[in-house]
This record gives C-alpha cells, structure tokens and sequence, in this order.
C-alpha cells in the first residue's frame, strides 16, 4: 500500500497527482526502486528516506523479498509533494498529521483542505513579508547607485 493524496492544483486547473506522472524514471507496473534510485531522483538522503518511514511520513514502503525498500512512481510522487511541503515551512509534525488523516481516509476531507488552507495563509504571509523586503532592498540599492553616480559625477 502506498500513500494517495489530495495535492495542489496548479496554476491550469490541473491536479498534479492526478496528472500523468511527470518524468518518472520508469512506466507505472515497472517501479520498483531502490532506495538509492529514490536518492539520486529526489536528491533526499538514504536517512532522510529511513526517518520519513520512521515517524510515519512514509508509513508503508513495499519491500522484496530480501527486505529490501522497493519504492513506486506513487512513492515518488508523494516525494514531491512532501518537498512542496517542506518548502512551505510546514512543520514536520503537521506533514505527518497530513499523512496520517490519508491514511484515515475520506472523513478526513475537511481537516486536511484546514491543514492545507493554513499553510497557504502562512506561505502568503512570508510571500508578503518578502515582498516588503525586496522594496527595501531595491530603495537601498538605489539610494547606493545614485550615490556612487553622483560621487563619479563630482
């Protein structure tokens, strides 16, 4: 069993995990991936991979027979999303909440689309903060290249 998930819709309309897969390695029924594949695709640590599984962020990867982690597109997938996430700030303890309200299943609609609203306000928030400091940042460059214009004019 792997994780589904509802994800963002970008700018298109478009469900990014409902879309067709976007340069996965291999075709749907021929992912299987070692965890040091998954490294290489998603530039995450072998640890950082064992300790998502840990704490629940992963809470099921296949194995084979051997014991060995056989991830799939959907594994990766969730990756990404995970990465989207962890862009935002959310806190790790929140990204787990959100996998396990998935696992729970459809009842949990209105906690995640809460959970996921939240995040959105924060990422606007920050967004907004750093808008304000570009504007200074950009007065201040221009306050030093009019000056240093003036200073070669003198």
């Amino acid at each position: 069993m792997t994780l589904t998930q509802s994800s963002p819709v970008s700018t298109d309309g478009v469900d990014v995990c409902a879309a067709p897969p976007r340069g996965h390695p291999r075709p749907d029924g021929e992912d299987r991936y070692t965890i040091s594949e998954v490294v290489v695709f998603t530039g995450l640590t072998a640890h950082t991979l064992r300790w998502y599984e840990r704490i629940g962020l992963m809470p099921h990867v296949d194995r084979s027979h051997t014991g060995q982690r056989r991830f799939s597109n959907q594994d990766l997938d969730w990756l990404a999303f995970v990465g989207k996430l962890r862009l935002t700030g959310m806190p790790v303890a929140d990204m787990v909440r959100y996998a396990e309200l998935i696992r729970v299943g459809e009842e949990t609609f209105e906690e995640r689309q809460e959970l996921l609203e939240r995040t959105r306000r924060d990422v606007q928030n920050r967004i907004a903060e750093l808008q304000d400091t570009v504007a200074v940042l950009d007065h201040k460059i221009s306050f030093y290249a009019d000056a240093r214009w003036a200073s070669e004019r003198a």
